[in-house]
């Protein structure tokens, strides 16, 4: 079965929009069949997002790991006025997120990397949603390596739901961060992770 983390280059494009609003900003995506969540924005994302928003105040970049069409590092780019880097292993969530940088006319960029194979600099803050259904390796290689690639006073902001081992998660990763479940709603845990 094909997921929302691998390229099938024979799957049908259908393009679609999806709206969102927060405060008074106003957002629409660029959405197409093999992305993840292509009909809608997922509660995990935006309920990290929004968590982030209202706690969180970063002045340098920002890296969206898994960015799919973009959602979370468009956002943030207009909202804070800060750079964002997008990288997705999904060339078509690539391609979207591109498209999406420009229509939102957001400093941003784009591009393929798995995990953080083609990440060279350094981030203010790196924020994921991570692909949960690609196993522990792929998700352990996210969070626990973000630190490679934070500032000294960096910041690693995620979310899990407590039936996909957020609690187990939260302890594996006590031994490389300052680890702070910052919300919990509907079964998902937002934290924040500090380098230790």
């Amino acid at each position: 079965m094909d997921h929302y983390f691998t390229n099938n280059e024979n799957l049908k494009s259908e393009i679609k929009t999806i709206s969102y609003e927060y405060n008074e900003y106003s957002f629409s995506f660029f959405s197409d069949n093999g992305i993840f969540s292509k009909n809608h924005i997922d509660y995990g994302s935006r309920l990290l997002l929004e968590t982030f928003l209202q706690n969180a105040h970063p002045t340098g970049k920002v890296l969206d790991v898994g960015c799919g069409y973009g959602f979370m590092g468009i956002v943030i780019a207009k909202i804070l006025n800060v750079p964002v880097t997008m990288i997705d292993v999904n060339k078509r969530a690539v391609h979207l997120a591109k498209r999406n940088i420009i229509a939102m006319k957001v400093n941003a960029e784009a591009f393929i990397s798995n995990s953080y194979e083609n990440i060279r600099d350094k981030y203010d803050v790196i924020i994921t949603n991570p692909p949960v259904r690609a196993g522990k390796n792929v998700l352990l290689d996210i969070l626990q390596n973000a630190k490679d690639h934070l500032n000294e006073e960096g910041q690693l902001w995620y979310v899990l739901r407590k039936d996909q081992g957020a609690k187990s998660m939260e302890k594996l990763l006590e031994s490389v961060y300052k680890v702070e479940n910052i919300c919990k709603s509907k079964g998902f845990y937002v934290y924040l992770c500090k380098k230790c």
